[in-house]
C-alpha cells in the first residue's frame, strides 16, 4: 500500500497548523530547503493523510499494521491546536508501528520548559519557538537525512531478501533434480 521512493526525490514534510498564518510561513521555509510540503490545518487530518483517520471509529482496524499512501520523511506540528495538539498527534504517531520512525518536531508560541520536556521525552526531535526561522529550519537536515538513510538501508535488506528467495528456490529445484536423477550427481 505504501508508495516507493525514488532515489533522487525530495524530501517529504508534514506541516501540520490550525494557523494559515504559521503553515504559510513553515512551508515557505521548507520550500527554500527544496523540501516537498504537505500541509494540513489540524491533527486529525494529519493522521487521515497518514493513513490512521479511522483509528477510534473501527474497532476491527488495526493500526500498527497500516501504511502510509506517500512517504512522510519529517512531521512538524504545532503543539496548541484545537482537537487534537501536537502533544496527543506525537503520541498517536510514535504509538504505531509503521510510522513511529518518522521524526517528529513540535513547535509553539509558549516557552514552557515542563511542555518541552515533555515532548522530547515522548519523541519529538526537537521543540521551536514560533515564529519558526531558517536557522530552525537548518536544524532539521539532520533528522531528514538520518530518516532517508534508514528508508534506504530497509531497501537493500529487501534486495537482499529477495536474492536470497532466488537463491533458496534455485537450491530447492537442485536438490529435487538430484532426487529425480541420481546418476547426475557429482561426488
Amino acid at each position: 500500500m505504501g508508495v516507493i521512493a525514488v532515489a533522487n526525490a525530495p524530501l517529504h514534510v508534514l506541516a501540520v497548523d490550525d494557523s494559515n498564518l504559521d503553515r504559510k510561513l513553515i512551508e515557505r521555509l521548507l520550500k527554500t530547503f527544496s523540501y516537498h510540503v504537505t500541509a494540513v490545518d489540524s491533527g486529525s487530518k494529519a493522521l487521515e493523510f497518514l493513513g490512521l483517520q479511522d483509528v477510534e471509529k473501527l474497532p476491527s482496524f488495526a493500526p500498527n499494521d497500516c501504511q502510509p499512501e506517500v512517504e512522510v520523511n519529517l512531521i512538524i506540528t504545532d503543539y496548541c491546536m484545537p482537537g487534537m495538539t501536537g502533544f496527543e498527534l506525537l503520541r498517536k504517531i510514535k504509538e504505531s508501528t509503521s510510522l513511529k520512525d518518522i521524526p517528529v518536531v513540535i513547535m509553539s508560541s509558549e516557552n514552557e520548559p515542563a511542555r518541552i520536556n515533555r515532548c522530547l521525552e515522548e519523541g519529538a526531535e526537537e521543540f521551536f519557538l514560533k515564529p519558526v526561522r531558517l536557522s530552525d529550519v537548518d536544524k532539521l537536515k539532520p533528522y531528514l537525512s538520518k530518516n532517508k538513510r534508514k528508508n534506504n538501508d530497509e531497501d537493500e535488506c529487501v534486495s537482499n531478501d529477495k536474492s536470497r528467495l532466488k537463491y533458496d528456490d534455485v537450491e530447492a529445484r537442485s536438490m529435487e533434480e538430484r532426487k529425480t536423477f541420481p546418476e547426475n550427481q557429482s561426488c
